[in-house]
């Protein structure tokens, strides 16, 4: 799936998905073929982690 460059938008479709079809970030990059340090460091460059508990980036 081709995910948006943007950073911003990319936090909201990722955590849409996250919480609509995935109970899991490794799921979601397993599934979606993302390496998920990539994801993590284009998400923390704007300010933002995962949070396995919350599943969701915070």
């Amino acid at each position: 799936m081709l995910l948006p460059n943007d950073p911003v938008m990319l936090l909201s479709v990722i955590n849409l998905k996250l919480r609509d079809y995935y109970p899991t970030l490794d799921q979601l990059c397993e599934d979606l073929e993302q390496d998920k340090a990539d994801l993590c460091a284009k998400l923390s460059a704007i300010g933002y982690e995962y949070s396995a508990e919350r599943n969701q980036f915070v």
